[in-house]
């Protein structure tokens, strides 16, 4: 017999954290389901009575099944008038967001490259619109936007007032100091080396911005994009302020005050049109979905 078969085997090592933590992963895996259920469950809840006829939900209730229809989506589709209000929540959306992205990445790559005496104090000026609550700027931008005269090719008015062009400055005014502090923050993760680098090759500091930065900081710009598009589209405080009641202007949200009766509210139609504006966040949110997460999480584990 040889020396090795002589000893004897080493015991099982026990891997720390591995069956103690079985039962509290599987505790957390229940807390999470339940909490996914309890958020889906008014998005599901809206879908399933949007395929339902309002006569047999109320002569059966709404926990029932049955009665089911598409009509509701058709309906909603022609009494809201979506078609016209959702080119119009596009042509807002749309400018708003890649300006409020252009600009506040400019303002960050200033701020996280370079090191002055009133940087906090510049970021501090981008952040004090998101302190303040919309409501209590209403009466002065309103004034301002009545005298801001504008050439009749961009406004119908002749002024800033009841444009498309008011309400995307305001929406990049309102969001220009999240997406400042973000990617700010993001952009100082960067490693210096690499601009040192770009230095020493000549790269003069717009090549740096535009070649350098901009592709590294893709995950976050993917990330805001998809906030501020659901922000902006959602919005209409604003919308309902500034473009002085002309109704053929008014984004998508305006649609579903379309939907109401005079007398009674059919619901199961309210359900359907709020599914068709809420169809384009949530097609936006899986397209960038990989980009979203990335965006979110690199960088968290830096330190």
């Amino acid at each position: 017999m040889s020396r090795a078969d002589n000893v004897a085997p080493a015991p099982p090592v026990r891997i720390e954290g591995g069956a103690l933590n079985r039962p509290r992963g599987l505790i957390a895996t229940i807390v999470m389901a339940l909490l996914s259920l309890a958020w889906l469950f008014p998005l599901l809840f809206a879908v399933v009575n949007s395929l339902r006829t309002y006569q047999y939900t109320q002569a059966n209730g709404y926990l029932s099944l049955g009665g089911w229809t598409f009509d509701n989506y058709k309906n909603a589709w022609d009494r809201g008038q979506f078609g016209p209000h959702f080119i119009n929540s596009m042509i807002i959306t749309i400018p708003a967001v890649i300006l409020t992205l252009f600009l506040a990445s400019l303002v960050a790559f200033v701020l996280a490259r370079f090191s002055y005496r009133f940087n906090l104090t510049l970021l501090a000026v981008f952040l004090a619109a998101n302190l303040l609550p919309p409501q209590a700027l209403l009466v002065p931008i309103f004034r301002i936007y009545r005298e801001i005269p504008l050439p009749l090719a961009m406004s119908d008015t002749g002024r800033l007032l009841g444009s498309y062009w008011g309400l995307i400055a305001i929406n990049v005014a309102f969001q220009l100091g999240f997406c400042t502090f973000v990617l700010s923050n993001y952009m100082k993760t960067l490693p210096k080396e690499i601009y040192e680098s770009a230095e020493m090759d000549g790269a003069s500091v717009w090549r740096q911005y535009w070649q350098l930065t901009m592709p590294l900081v893709r995950p976050a710009l993917a990330a805001l994009a998809t906030l501020q598009f659901t922000w902006i589209y959602n919005e209409f405080f604003w919308a309902t302020v500034l473009l002085g009641g002309r109704g053929e202007k008014f984004p998508i949200t305006s649609s579903l005050g379309n939907l109401r009766g005079q007398f009674f509210a059919d619901t199961n139609l309210l359900a359907a049109g709020s599914i068709i504006v809420a169809l384009p966040v949530l097609i936006v949110f899986f397209v960038l979905q990989k980009q979203f997460v990335s965006g979110l999480t690199l960088g968290s584990t830096k330190g």
